[in-house]
Formats: C-alpha cells, sequence, structure tokens
C-alpha cells in the first residue's frame, strides 16, 4: 500500500513537473515567435524558343505637309501702350499676407487631462488556469509627471516551485506624450531576463510610422496606436469603449489592427477587492482580455492572455496603489 502510495505521488509530481516546463512566453501576452522560411534552390527548366515573327509590314508613302500660312507682323508698340500700367506696391503686400497666412500652422489640439496623475502602482499574481494555480506575479508602474509626457513599466515573473524550475521574467517599458485623444507612444523597450531581446520599437508621428528593431522596417502605422503596455492604459481614454473599436499595436517586433469588442459590465472578485468592471476583448494574432474597474480610474485589475494553443495566464490584482507611496514589490528571487 505504501508503495503504490508512492508510487501515485511520484506520478503526480512528474505530471506537474511537465505540466510546469509547458509554460512559456504566451504569459507575456506576446504573439509568438514566426517559424523561419527555408528556401530550396532547384534548376528551372528550359525556356521555350521562341517562334519566329513575321517580317514588318511596309509603311504607306508619306504625303508631303502643306507649308504653313504667312503670319501677319505684331505692332508689339501698340500693344505695350494698351497693357495697364502694374501697381508693384499691391502685389508685393499681396504676395507678403500669403506667404505670412502659409507661415501660421493651425492650433495643437490641447492634451487630454491625465485619468492618473502622479506616479503609482498594480500588483498582480499569475495563474496558468489549465493549472488552476499560481505560477508568477507582475508589477505595473505608471509615472504622470503633469508635462504632458508620461512613462510606464511593467515586469511579469515566475515565481515559487515553477521559478526553480523554469526561471522566466520579462520588462516592459512604454513612454511617450498625452495627446487629444489619450496616450501617444514614442518608444518601446523590452527586456528578457535582463537583457534585451532587440524587440524594440520607436514611433515617428510626424510621418506616421514606427522603426521595428528586430529587422529595421519601417512601417506606416494609423492614429492612436499603442504598443503592448500603453494599449492597457489606453483604455482609459476611449470615449465609449463599450461600444468597442479597431486600435493598432505594435508588439516590439509586428504590427497589427486589434479588434477591441465589449463583452459588458461584470462584478469580479479579485486579492485586492470585489469591482464594478467593464469587460474588454483585443483580438489580434494572441487574445487579450481585459477587466477595468469603472469606478478606480479604469485600472485594469484583471487580465488574460490566450495564445494559440488555447492556453490561458491570468493576472489578478492584488494592490492598487495610486498614490505610488506603497513597498516595491521584490523581484528577481524566488
Amino acid at each position: 500500500m505504501r508503495k503504490l502510495f508512492i508510487a501515485a505521488l511520484l506520478l503526480s509530481l512528474l505530471v506537474h513537473a511537465f505540466a510546469l516546463f509547458g509554460i512559456d512566453y504566451g504569459m507575456f501576452g506576446e504573439p509568438p515567435e514566426s517559424v523561419p522560411l527555408k528556401a530550396e534552390l532547384r534548376a528551372l527548366p528550359p525556356l521555350p524558343v521562341p517562334e519566329p515573327s513575321p517580317p514588318p509590314r511596309p509603311k504607306p508613302p508619306v504625303e508631303p505637309i502643306p507649308a504653313p500660312a504667312p503670319v501677319p507682323p505684331v505692332d508689339t508698340a501698340a500693344g505695350l501702350e494698351a497693357m495697364p500700367a502694374r501697381d508693384d506696391a499691391a502685389a508685393n503686400d499681396a504676395l507678403a499676407t500669403a506667404v505670412a497666412d502659409e507661415a501660421v500652422s493651425p492650433p495643437r489640439p490641447p492634451a487630454v487631462e491625465p485619468v492618473l496623475s502622479g506616479s503609482g502602482r498594480l500588483a498582480f499574481v499569475v495563474v496558468k488556469e489549465s493549472l488552476g494555480m499560481q505560477i508568477g506575479r507582475a508589477l505595473h508602474q505608471w509615472d504622470f509627471p503633469g508635462d504632458g509626457s508620461y512613462h510606464l513599466s511593467s515586469m511579469i515573473e515566475t515565481s515559487g516551485l515553477v521559478a526553480l524550475l523554469k526561471p522566466l521574467r520579462q520588462e516592459h517599458e512604454s513612454f511617450g506624450r498625452l495627446v487629444a485623444h489619450g496616450l501617444q507612444p514614442e518608444g518601446f523597450r523590452i527586456l528578457r531576463n535582463g537583457k534585451p531581446r532587440g524587440d524594440n520599437a520607436d514611433f515617428d508621428w510626424a510621418t506616421g510610422e514606427v522603426r521595428l528593431e528586430r529587422d529595421g522596417s519601417v512601417l506606416k502605422i494609423a492614429p492612436g496606436t499603442q504598443d503592448l503596455l500603453s494599449l492597457i492604459y489606453q483604455l482609459a481614454y476611449l470615449r465609449s469603449p463599450e461600444n468597442g473599436s479597431t486600435i493598432g499595436v505594435v508588439a516590439g517586433r509586428s504590427y497589427e489592427r486589434y479588434q477591441l469588442d465589449s463583452l459588458g459590465e461584470e462584478e469580479i472578485e479579485t486579492p485586492a477587492g470585489r469591482f464594478r468592471t467593464l469587460h474588454l476583448r483585443a483580438a489580434g494574432e494572441t487574445l487579450t482580455e481585459i477587466w477595468i474597474a469603472l469606478d478606480r480610474q479604469r485600472l485594469p485589475v484583471k487580465i488574460r492572455f490566450t495564445d494559440k494553443k488555447g492556453d490561458s495566464y491570468t493576472q489578478l490584482a492584488i494592490t492598487l496603489d495610486i498614490s505610488g507611496t506603497g513597498p516595491e514589490m521584490p523581484s528577481g528571487k524566488p
């Protein structure tokens, strides 16, 4: 009987270990890595011999063009006397007025008031739903200094036994400005296990383009485009998120148009408390679901990422520190 119990225990440990090793970067909400294409060179079949073309048809004889009739002479002196005198001063004044009108650029739309002022942070536990257990933790921090700029950062890492078996840590950073429609990112940075992974992105709103570090490509982007991190906090600036919309999203190595759908209001329970939320779903190459607290500055209190394999990773808020004076979450150790 004792041997049977030990065997069952070992089998359970093996099953859990296998499941834990199945944890991958889907927990970060990123699209999967693209599979490299393999090229094979093959000799082309010989080209068919073209048939000889028929000889050109003879051209018809060209008839001579008759000479034009002589043009009578023009009295240039009389023409000049008939022209009205030009007012140089008036012409110069009109030109100066036109140049001044072109030099005045249209007024810039005023920046929207920040929903979150100052600094703050949100801490989460990360649960893999297929296991029904906590596998990690996450921390979001924001800073709106009041000069029209913003800075967002997030960290997600495995913890506990999972961190011993498969240590993973990823950090996202988004920075930019507040404009009339909300957040306008200027840069997006990614660190994996403390090292750059070559998936940064830089936005150029003067040209409406983004440059991806991964392959150096420059892509046209739609107005209002966000990055993976700013997308979560841009939801607070949407006029009617319950009606849904389409948002461009830069994910470090790609640019997609996400369809944002509203699944209605929900009362949810988290370790940080009970919240009245709006459940939103952003469908792209991966599926992102966000529950924003309608009575707490539309902060994300629950986030779920579902990858192409169907694995879901849910972040549940455990603490909300809107003042930004709370303790830092310990990081880097299980």
